[in-house]
C-alpha cells in the first residue's frame, strides 16, 4: 500500500515540480537578460553617416517649449502680448531671469496688458506713480526694459523671488502682490 501511495504521489507531484522549476528558470533568465539589455543600451553608440545633401538642422534645447507655452497662456487670457512670447523668453535668457516672471507681473499689474494707460505699452506698472506714466514705443521695448531693470536693480541685489522683489517693486503690498505673481508663475510651470 505504501508503495502505491508513494508512486501516486510522485505521479501527481512530478508535473507540478517541473512546472515550478520551469517558471523559476524563465524568471531568473528574464531578470538576468533585462540587466544585460540595460547594460548594453548604455554602452551602444549611434552615429549618422555624412551625406552629400544640404540639410538644415536645429538644436532643440530645454527652453524651446517656453515660447509656445507663453503664447498659449497669453491667448487664453486674450492678451496683446501673444505675439511677443518669443521676446519675453529672449529677454529673460539675455538677462538671466525666470521667463515666467515678466508675464506674472503683467498679469498682476494689468491683467496681461488688458488694462494699461493709453498708448503706454506698460503692462507691468513700471514707473507709474500717480500721474507719472512710463511709456514704451511698443510691447517689445517694455519687455526688454522691465526685464533689464529687474536684472540690474533687483536680481543684482539678491531680490529674485516675487516675495523679495515685492519689497522694492511695491513695498506697500501686504503680500498679496507676491502671492498673485507666484500663483501665475506656478501656472506657467
Amino acid at each position: 500500500m505504501r508503495k502505491f501511495l508513494f508512486s501516486t504521489l510522485c505521479f501527481v507531484m512530478t508535473p507540478i515540480i517541473f512546472l515550478f522549476a520551469l517558471i523559476a528558470t524563465v524568471s531568473i533568465y528574464h531578470t538576468q537578460s533585462q540587466g544585460q539589455v540595460l547594460a548594453a543600451k548604455d554602452s551602444v553608440a549611434y552615429a549618422a553617416l555624412p551625406t552629400s545633401q544640404n540639410i538644415l538642422s536645429a538644436d532643440i534645447g530645454e527652453g524651446d517649449g517656453r515660447v509656445e507655452k507663453l503664447r498659449q497662456f497669453f491667448a487664453k487670457y486674450n492678451s496683446p502680448l501673444e505675439d511677443n512670447a518669443a521676446d519675453v523668453v529672449a529677454a529673460a535668457d539675455e538677462y538671466g531671469l525666470d521667463f515666467r516672471l515678466i508675464p506674472a507681473i503683467a498679469m498682476k499689474e494689468s491683467t496681461l496688458c488688458r488694462t494699461i494707460p493709453n498708448n503706454s505699452y506698460n503692462c507691468w506698472g513700471f514707473g507709474i506713480y500717480g500721474k507719472t506714466i512710463t511709456r514704451f514705443a511698443d510691447y517689445k521695448e517694455g519687455i526688454y526694459t522691465v526685464t533689464k531693470a529687474l536684472a540690474t536693480r533687483y536680481k543684482d541685489r539678491g531680490l529674485v523671488t516675487p516675495d523679495q522683489i515685492m519689497t522694492m517693486y511695491t513695498p506697500s503690498s501686504d503680500g498679496s502682490w507676491a502671492a498673485s505673481v507666484n500663483h501665475t508663475m506656478n501656472q506657467l510651470q
